[in-house]
């Protein structure tokens, strides 16, 4: 099971979060693309593009951070951050 957890932080508190679940046999990299398309559509935000340091910092620690700059329309929280909190093989 494949799980990634969203959370909308605004001045260091979480105001908004969500757990998105996947248990297909897609790759790893649609599985998170998938669960990012859910968690937006679920927190009513647009999706955010995944920039250079966006991405290193995924690939590293299976987390990031999107900022203002991610995001073409406003956005009423600081950043949003994803984590892969379960991931099977």
């Amino acid at each position: 099971m494949f799980r990634l957890w969203v959370k909308l932080i605004e001045d260091n508190h979480l105001i908004k979060d969500t757990v998105i679940c996947d248990s297909t046999m897609d790759t790893r990299t649609h599985k998170v693309m998938n669960a990012i398309e859910k968690a937006c559509y679920e927190l009513d935000l647009s999706k955010p593009i995944w920039l250079d340091t966006t991405v290193k910092d995924f690939q590293r620690h299976s987390k990031c951070r999107f900022t203002r700059d991610a995001f073409i329309e406003q956005i009423p929280f600081d950043y949003m951050e994803i984590q892969v909190i379960e991931d099977e093989y």
